[in-house]
């Protein structure tokens, strides 16, 4: 049995919309770690301000 035109444009769409599900996560988790890493340092800062008062 063979697939036909219209089953490959649909597994091609579905494809295409896991692919770009994924880039969106994997930009979110960089933007999540990126936010974690500034929280830290500002912390660190508020922390070494602390200290030398």
């Amino acid at each position: 049995m063979s697939i036909g035109p219209f089953s490959r444009i649909i597994a091609l769409a579905a494809v295409v919309s896991l692919v770009a599900g994924c880039a969106n996560t994997i930009r979110g988790v960089g933007q999540d770690t990126a936010n974690a890493v500034d929280a830290t340092q500002q912390a660190g800062q508020n922390v070494g301000n602390a200290a030398e008062r």
